[in-house]
């Protein structure tokens, strides 16, 4: 439990625990903001956003950010199988309808992207408009193996600051902008403690999901998960440097979309950290949203 937060403990239709950290100032008529992390990430990526917004003098709103299975503070899953995004949409619906949140405006990184396109087709009714993350309808292979060379093979650091040298070395090129302390929250977010020494802060059975069955198979068209977008307003975050959401992908999104906005954070990659400006980027979107519903 925390001063700013409450802990949301949720029961998922097979009876695995979910958590979520669920940000809410007890205001009424300003429309919630549901965040969903990428595919190794949790609730906590998204605190100083949450902060921001659910703090805001003049329009607090409620936010909630949820722990998929296996990740951060929910229970992880005995069969590596049900990590995938058709289960974890289910998870989130559960949550959503146990939280009471009919309508929201939806910030997904990566994954969390995936799955909010998937909502919009699955449960359109939900979205009031949506914030992707460096993610789109076309994932890049470069992407994809590297995201395949690091999850669940990570070395494991015996201290934090050794925690930030191995993030440093791995992913130093494509945040050459990053400061000490963003390197230290994300170290924070990949590896927590127990009994004394850190351990991942996913299951690294996750590895597993990404073994692709036949790695000369094309990659799914996502294209029609996008289209259900279309009625919405859609804030579209990409890294300078990301490996997965290419600037022609971005290009085609916004062709195929009316109502897109496109920003770029020099100086990162996959996925941009949703602090600083970038906050205040997508805290004006969310206001100029509710402007236009």
């Amino acid at each position: 439990m925390s001063d700013t937060y409450r802990d949301l403990f949720v029961s998922a239709a097979d009876g695995l625990r979910l958590y979520a950290r669920d940000y809410d100032p007890g205001t009424v008529g300003t429309s919630p903001v549901v965040c969903l992390s990428g595919l190794t990430r949790s609730s906590e990526d998204f605190h100083e956003l949450a902060m921001a917004l659910s703090r805001d003098a003049a329009r607090p709103r409620r936010v909630l950010s949820l722990d998929y299975r296996g990740r951060g503070r929910s229970e992880w899953d005995k069969d590596w199988r049900n990590y995938d995004v058709k289960i974890e949409l289910n998870d989130v619906l559960q949550v959503l309808t146990v939280s009471g949140i009919e309508k929201a405006v939806f910030v997904g990184t990566s994954r969390g992207g995936l799955i909010t396109m998937a909502l919009s087709a699955l449960r359109p009714t939900l979205i009031v408009g949506a914030v992707l993350n460096d993610i789109g309808p076309v994932l890049e292979a470069r992407g994809l193996n590297r995201i395949r060379g690091y999850v669940g093979k990570l070395p494991t650091p015996r201290t934090m600051q050794e925690a930030v040298q191995v993030l440093r070395q791995m992913s130093g090129s494509e945040f050459p902008a990053f400061t000490d302390e963003q390197w230290q929250a994300l170290a924070r977010v990949t590896w927590r403690e127990a009994d004394g020494q850190l351990v991942l802060n996913y299951d690294p059975n996750l590895m597993k999901t990404l073994e692709p069955s036949d790695p000369e198979a094309p990659l799914p068209d996502l294209w029609p998960l996008f289209e259900g977008l279309k009625p919405f307003p859609l804030l579209v975050i990409r890294g300078e440097h990301s490996d997965l959401l290419s600037k022609e992908t971005v290009q085609a999104m916004q062709d195929r979309h009316p109502r897109l906005t496109a920003i770029t954070i020099p100086g990162q990659g996959h996925a941009p950290a949703l602090d600083g400006d970038l906050t205040q980027a997508i805290e004006q979107f969310v206001v100029s949203v509710e402007g236009s519903a």
